[in-house]
């Protein structure tokens, strides 16, 4: 391939290297998709050697794979063919089992308790940056680069994690457990550029996967059915069991499983006929009972966060904090120890509206992500 198709980019720049890019290993993370084939193709201009590394997460046992999915199937095949465009070497990793096990399994005991999982910030934290890691350091590489878009900026204490130029595209969100080490050794190519531009460099490169479509954030759910896979994964924990109303008591319909609802949640509760309309405010997995009130009572003061993660010192600047992907960040102060998996308290400047446990809570300082944690319960 010629690399010199690729529009005119600083390699030191993008990948942070420590002098000129020959003579340097660089390990790129590949899913199949377009943003870590560009960061394959970006990697192999600069002049360093590069190897691939494609983790197969799932295929078979229950997960079914679809369009618009990663890291199985299509994928591997895409991630493959970009590598041999490319000409650098490429390796695909069998991490079926540990991705079952760390990320689908409990996705599903975390539906069965009552809470909304995040699997993308498990994947991150386990076989997408601890594995990727452990086998980059294994090839000898000098970093490991993703096609995440997020920011490395080198601060006074040292490396920092920030949010995408493109706010349309951050996922700060999802790694905000990304800790110190693996932050000196990660590199984020993409997270100074917006995606149109990606799709440019992969056009301009003859890569396959130019027009393939974004994957989706939860690559093991077909079609958004959630229910579905924890019935798959746990068939013996979905329980039938009442809707009731959090003020009155009364029971105003049947379910059938506590894993089709959470909390925020308005439509698909099928009780109509009420005098106003009425939310998921609580989950009682024990008693398999959703209940359910007026929006009023999803407003939020607080919310206990555990197993933190700090990236880099604590800011004398004013905290804000996201408690959903989507959701705007909103002023907070901190009651406690933040990091080293230390429990703690954020309170909110105002009332927030559905905070879900089993979500992370991930507090930026202006755009540096500081850390966050895992919400494990709300104060009224």
């Amino acid at each position: 391939m010629d690399l010199a198709a690729l529009p005119t980019l600083d390699p030191a720049a993008l990948f942070q290297l420590d002098g000129p890019a020959s003579g340097k290993r660089i390990v790129v993370a590949m899913s199949g998709g377009v943003d870590s084939s560009v960061v394959a193709a970006l990697a192999a201009q600069s002049g360093a050697e590069v190897i691939g590394v494609t983790l197969q997460l799932y295929d078979t046992g229950g997960v079914a794979a679809r369009k618009g999915a990663c890291c199985a199937g299509d994928d591997i095949r895409d991630a493959r063919a970009v590598a041999d465009r490319l000409g650098i070497q490429h390796y695909v990793i069998d991490h079926e089992s540990a991705f079952r096990e760390e990320v689908v399994e409990q996705f599903a005991d975390e539906y069965l308790a009552g809470r909304t999982p995040i699997p993308c910030i498990r994947c991150n934290m386990g076989p997408k940056f601890t594995d990727l890691f452990r086998m980059a350091r294994e090839f000898g590489a000098d970093c490991l680069a993703t096609g995440h878009y997020v920011r490395r900026v080198i601060g006074p204490a040292g490396p920092e994690l920030h949010r995408a130029r493109d706010p349309a595209r951050d996922q700060s969100y999802f790694l905000y457990a990304t800790t110190e080490a693996q932050l000196a050794y990660l590199r984020f190519p993409l997270g100074g550029l917006p995606k149109p531009q990606v799709r440019a460099l992969a056009e301009s490169a003859g890569l396959r996967t130019a027009a393939k479509p974004d994957s989706q954030d939860i690559c093991f759910v077909p079609d958004g059915d959630y229910a579905r896979i924890v019935e798959a994964v746990r068939p013996e924990g979905v329980r039938p069991g009442a809707i009731v109303h959090v003020e009155t008591g009364a029971v105003l319909g049947r379910h059938d499983g506590v894993i089709h609802f959470t909390v925020g949640q308005r439509r698909g509760l099928e009780i109509g006929g009420q005098p106003e309309p009425l939310y998921v405010v609580g989950i009682d997995a024990v008693a398999a009972e959703v209940r359910v009130g007026p929006r009023r009572l999803l407003a939020v003061s607080a919310a206990q966060v555990i197993e933190t993660n700090r990236i880099g010192p604590l800011p004398d600047a004013p905290l804000l904090a996201k408690v959903r992907s989507l959701a705007k960040p909103v002023p907070v102060t901190l009651e406690g120890p933040l990091g080293d998996g230390a429990s703690t308290t954020i309170r909110f400047a105002a009332p927030e509206y559905g905070v879900a446990p089993g979500q992370a809570a991930v507090l930026y300082a202006g755009d540096r992500v500081v850390g966050g944690g895992w919400i494990a319960a709300t104060e009224s």
